[in-house]
């Protein structure tokens, strides 16, 4: 594709197209060239042609790769001997691991201390020095700046640094180079970083092409940023890896002049999204790498009639939470429900339930008994059923068969169940 006339960056520190281009020559072979695929499966769900560019495929699943080693290889001699340093709970710190011991680079990571144990045995696993100091973020950026200072450390910056932005640049190279008629990119948006690279690559190849950001609800830093406001951030999200409060100087800047837009995510979005690429693409997404196609299906009619292309940026995400969300989306969809019986205790009542319920191809996945509950007669008990069933229609059909028995049935919330 031939370049068109750049876009005004608005500071000189900022990496243009070119810079970009040479970017993509120092990472090539160090770096997966991930795949842009059609997702027709998507396309479906939400009605619109949707690509997905598959960074969750990168040796530590994430695309922060890519910003990560285009900065170690930018070190001076003397800077590669010192060492590097940077603070991390997550995808950032498995990224400078990796690449830093690759090319030989002492590495410490500054991790809060709440930090699970995986993430921190992971890092060291690739080779880091983990330090864990404080309960946020914001404590171990404390004790960073002040490990640089005493030891001379270079920092690599997670998102504000205009070699990391060109490292991350580089995924909108390979999207427009690999389906040139994309004109909506919709990327997740952490301090920014990600968006400002792929915008600055993009709007040079393509003035036209429409760049939205991702955000999570809870934390709308980005988003107040284009509305002049100053939004209230915190809150558990499952896009812990775009739950920033303090923005870049730099990729705010980006974001002002080449973004057209940001959506807010709300959490019960990312979990359908997560579970959309697990289920539909049989691909493994965390909750901020599943954050635009949750602002696609929260906002269908936004990119009606438009060929889109979906980052899917990172696929660090953890199997007791995934499975969690696999089963809450069952719940959503009435493929499985959880309902409570009163009956007379009595022989066989409970076999008569279990038939009618097996009669209408219902799956009994948990029964309990409650006999001691004050709401229930002395002399009868309430069973609770855990049901898997086809879809909504199917629950409600075996709901209605066991109130034709005699039977009042009450609907629980799942995880009220022991399932």
């Amino acid at each position: 594709m031939t370049s068109s006339p750049s876009h005004d960056l608005p500071d000189p520190r900022l990496p243009d197209l070119d810079a970009i281009r040479e970017a993509a020559a120092m990472i090539e072979g160090q770096v997966v060239r991930t795949p842009l695929l059609a997702a027709p499966k998507l396309s479906q769900l939400v009605g619109t042609d949707v690509f997905v560019k598959y960074e969750n495929m990168q040796v530590t699943n994430s695309f922060k790769d890519r910003g990560a080693l285009v900065r170690m290889l930018r070190l001076t001699e003397e800077e590669r001997a010192q060492g590097v340093i940077a603070m991390s709970a997550g995808n950032h710190a498995q990224a400078v691991a990796y690449h830093a011991s690759r090319l030989g680079i002492p590495a410490t990571i500054v991790m809060p201390e709440t930090t699970p144990f995986v993430k921190v045995q992971s890092t060291q696993s690739r080779g880091a020095k983990v330090v864990l100091k404080g309960e946020t973020l914001a404590d171990s950026q404390i004790e960073c700046e002040r490990l640089k200072a005493e030891h001379g450390y270079t920092l690599i910056h997670p998102y504000d640094d205009p070699d990391v932005i060109r490292g991350q640049g580089t995924i909108g190279l390979e999207m427009l180079e690999d389906e040139p008629d994309l004109d909506t990119l919709v990327v997740p948006i952490g301090g920014g970083g990600l968006i400002s690279g792929i915008s600055i690559a993009t709007k040079a190849l393509k003035p036209d092409i429409s760049i939205v950001g991702a955000e999570a609800a809870l934390y709308p830093s980005m988003w107040g940023i284009l509305r002049g406001e100053t939004p209230i951030c915190g809150g558990n999200t499952l896009a812990e890896g775009i739950a920033v409060k303090n923005i870049g100087e730099l990729t705010s800047m980006v974001v002002r002049a080449l973004v057209d837009d940001v959506l807010l995510v709300d959490e019960p979005s990312l979990e359908r999204a997560v579970n959309a690429y697990l289920m539909l693409q049989k691909t493994m997404a965390e909750g901020a790498g599943a954050a635009g196609l949750a602002a696609v299906m929260m906002a269908p009619e936004r990119f009606a009639g438009r060929k889109v292309g979906l980052v899917l940026c990172g696929g660090n995400i953890d199997a007791r939470i995934l499975a969690s969300i696999m089963v809450r989306e069952l719940a959503r969809t009435e493929r499985i429900v959880a309902i409570r019986v009163v009956i007379h205790d009595r022989p066989g009542v409970l076999a008569e339930l279990a038939a009618v319920i097996g009669r209408l191809s219902g799956n009994i996945l948990e029964v309990s008994h409650h006999r001691l509950l004050l709401n229930v007669p002395a002399k009868g008990t309430s069973v609770d059923f855990t049901i898997e069933t086809r879809d909504a229609a199917h629950a409600a059909e075996i709901v209605a068969g066991i109130e034709a028995l005699g039977f009042s049935v009450t609907r629980l919330d799942v995880a009220e169940s022991h399932f």
